[in-house]
C-alpha cells in the first residue's frame, strides 16, 4: 500500500488520489449514492484533530463526562471525537452532535482503535482496565490516568495530580475540596472550565413518546409532575431511601394542588418501586422500569421535578434539566453541580458523612436524617412557582 501524501493544493491528506482524512471517507462506500470520491472534492470535511476519551467508568459518570465535550471542541475546533465506554453506557452518547464514534468495550472495538493514531487521549478512569487500555493506544499527547509496571494506577500529567489526590485523601476528598467533578475533569484534560452543562439529548421520536406517554396515563398540561427516582446501582446500596419515606413522601405530597407524582427508575428497582405504588395506591404512576436504557430516559423526561439519593438517575435528571432535588449521605455533595436548577438536603451535624462506604456500621444514620419535610417544602414551592 503506498504511503499517504500530502496534496499542498487542497490541504488533504490523499491516498490513490481519495482523501483519507475527510470525516465522511470510510474506503467501504461514497457518502452518498453515486458520488465519485476524489482528490478534488468539494464536500472535503476534514476531520482535524483526533480525540478519544476513554471512560469505562458508571453510567452517571459517562454522563459527567460529556460536559468537557464543548471545551474540547473550543480547543479542538476541527477535530473528530471518538468515545469508548461500557456497552451499558453507551445508549447515552447516542444523538450527540459532540461526538463522531461512539465504541462499545468489546474485544472488536478495541482492536480498531488500538489501530487508528490519535492526537490526544484522554483517560477519565481510574482503573487498571482503563490504564492499560490507553497505554495500547497510539497518540501524540495522553492525559488523565494510566497504569504502572507495578500495577498500579497513576497520573499521566502534572494537572491530573490533584484530581488522582483526591481519591487517596479521605480529609480532603469529603471536607476540604469545593471543586465539582466537571471543573477537575477540566483542569486535568487542559480544557477551558466554563461550566458546560451535561450534553444528554432525547430524538424526536422520544419526544413524540412523551408526549403521548402523559396523555396516556392523564397528566394534564400544566400539571407539575414529580419524579421519585427511588433507587440506586447495587455496588452503594445505601444511597437510597427506604420505601417506608417514599410512601411518606408522597402521602405528603398527595394532596398538593396542580401536582401529579410517578416513580422511576432501572430493572434493579423493579420490585421496589411496585412495592411503593402498592402502599401508595392511587396517589402515584408507576412508570416501566424495563424497557431500556432510552425509553428510562423518556420516563425521566416527562418530570419536571425529580426527587433523588446520588444515582444515576440524579444525573439523567440534570441531563435533562429538570429540577432536582438531591440528597446527600454516602457522598459529596460539593462533587454535583446542579446547574442552579435544584436543592441539596444534606444531613447536618453527621460526623461520619460523607464515607462512600458500601456498609454502614451506624445503622444508615445518615439516611434516616434525611428531612422529608424540606424535600416536601421545595416540591410545594416549586408547583406554586410553575402555576
Amino acid at each position: 500500500m503506498k504511503k499517504p501524501i500530502r496534496d499542498p493544493k487542497s490541504v488533504k491528506v490523499v491516498l490513490n488520489g481519495r482523501p483519507v482524512d475527510c470525516r465522511r471517507f470510510t474506503g467501504y462506500k461514497p457518502c452518498l449514492p453515486g458520488k465519485v470520491c476524489g482528490a478534488k472534492c468539494v464536500d472535503f470535511d476534514p476531520i482535524g484533530a483526533k480525540i478519544l476519551i476513554v471512560n469505562l467508568d458508571a453510567m452517571g459518570n459517562v454522563l459527567v463526562t460529556t460536559s468537557i465535550l464543548p471545551a474540547i471542541k473550543r480547543k479542538y475546533p476541527t477535530s473528530r471525537i471518538s468515545w469508548i465506554t461500557l456497552k451499558n453506557a453507551a445508549p447515552l452518547l447516542l444523538n450527540n452532535l459532540f461526538i463522531d464514534e461512539i465504541y462499545s468495550w468489546e474485544p472488536e472495538s478495541r482492536l480498531i482503535l488500538q489501530h487508528m493514531t490519535f492526537d490526544a487521549a484522554f483517560n477519565v478512569d481510574k482503573s487498571r482496565r482503563s490504564g492499560a487500555f490507553i497505554a495500547s493506544v497510539a497518540a501524540e499527547e495522553k492525559l488523565g490516568f494510566g497504569l504502572h509496571p507495578n500495577g498500579c494506577i497513576i497520573p499521566l500529567n502534572k494537572e491530573a495530580e490533584e484530581s488522582y489526590a483526591l481519591g487517596l485523601d479521605d480529609h480532603v476528598k469529603f471536607h476540604v475540596n469545593k471543586k465539582t467533578v466537571q471543573h477537575i475533569q477540566c483542569e486535568e484534560f487542559r480544557l477551558d472550565w466554563r461550566r458546560d452543562p451535561y450534553v444528554l439529548e432525547l430524538t424526536e421520536q422520544e419526544k413524540v413518546f412523551c408526549v403521548e406517554y402523559k396523555k396516556r396515563v392523564g397528566i394534564r398540561d400544566g400539571e407539575t409532575v414529580v419524579g421519585f427516582n427511588t433507587g440506586c446501582s447495587e455496588l452503594y446500596p445505601n444511597k437510597k431511601l427506604t420505601i417506608d419515606q417514599h410512601v411518606r413522601l408522597i402521602r405528603a405530597l398527595s394532596g398538593v394542588p396542580n401536582v401529579r407524582l410517578v416513580l422511576v427508575g432501572g430493572p434493579e428497582d423493579t420490585e421496589r418501586n411496585a412495592e411503593i405504588a402498592r402502599i401508595a395506591g392511587g396517589a402515584v404512576v408507576n412508570t416501566p422500569t424495563t424497557e431500556g436504557l432510552r425509553r428510562g430516559l423518556c420516563y425521566e423526561n416527562i418530570c419536571d421535578v425529580i426527587v433523588t439519593g446520588d444515582s444515576f438517575g440524579m444525573h439523567a435528571a440534570i441531563g435533562l434539566k429538570k429540577f432536582v432535588i438531591a440528597w446527600f449521605g454516602v457522598t459529596c455533595p460539593d462533587e454535583i453541580d446542579l446547574y442552579d436548577r435544584g436543592v441539596k438536603i444534606v444531613p447536618a451535624g453527621l460526623d461520619c458523612s460523607p464515607c462512600w462506604k458500601r456498609q454502614c456500621p451506624y445503622d444508615l444514620e445518615c439516611i434516616r436524617a434525611v428531612d422529608l419535610d424540606a424535600i416536601r417544602d421545595h416540591v410545594e414551592r416549586y408547583a406554586k412557582s410553575s402555576e
